[in-house]
């Protein structure tokens, strides 16, 4: 019995987050009460409240349900990899793919990129997020000054600066695909401008054989 009420409140609160997901998609976050959530899940607002403290506490067990693109930085890259860009870029291209193929996926990122205002209750939220994306941007830094090392180049912006680059050009290629996914092509587009902007910083990558990108050395200019 106790088994069996155990299974009914994860499939309840499973429920709930299955109904924020549809219902912050299509109203907004702010808009969407904890009423219309539970109404929307067949349960009742102290089902809610048993399972979350507030909205943002529901909000962020919904996040935590999948793992969303630059939410996993490739932190082996930055130091064992042979080739760290060739890291980074797989684990993009691997990101990009699963926002153009996981349904799940995508609205969880379209309601955290342009559904949600970070008002003083939702602080927790905003905090997240910085989190995340610091995270990113450290392992990136870390990636792209391990790479100039071994590719003996000086990057002609510090390693901080680069990898927020790389951190927005990702962020706003999958922000902007997510607007008008008939815009472009997401995966191969992500991959081309990856490319191009690891060429202005001075790396040196042509296609293998097998279509994956192959790092090259390049001396650094006496």
């Amino acid at each position: 019995m106790a088994r069996r009420t155990k299974e009914e409140a994860l499939a309840t609160r499973n429920r709930l987050l299955d109904a924020a997901e549809l219902l912050f998609q299509a109203q907004g976050v702010s808009q969407t009460t904890l009423q219309q959530i539970a109404q929307q899940a067949g349960a009742t607002r102290g089902a809610i409240y048993w399972h979350f403290k507030d909205k943002a506490d529901l909000f962020n067990a919904m996040m935590e349900r999948v793992i969303l693109p630059l939410e996993a930085p490739p932190k082996a890259a930055a130091l064992s990899h042979d080739d760290p860009l060739a890291e980074i870029e797989e684990g993009m291209v691997h990101a990009l793919t699963l926002m153009t193929t996981d349904p799940q996926v995508r609205r969880v990122f379209d309601v955290a990129t342009h559904k949600v205002e970070y008002t003083h209750d939702m602080a927790s939220v905003q905090q997240r997020h910085l989190d995340a994306r610091n995270a990113c941007v450290v392992d990136f830094e870390k990636a792209l000054r391990l790479a100039a090392r071994r590719a003996r180049i000086k990057l002609p912006v510090p390693g901080s600066v680069a990898a927020q680059g790389l951190h927005a050009l990702i962020s706003g290629l999958i922000q902007n695909w997510l607007l008008d996914p008939a815009a472009f092509d997401l995966v191969p587009t992500g991959r081309r401008t990856f490319r191009v902007y690891l060429a202005g910083l001075g790396f040196a990558r042509q296609t293998g054989a097998n279509g994956a990108a192959v790092h090259e050395a390049e001396t650094a200019a006496a």
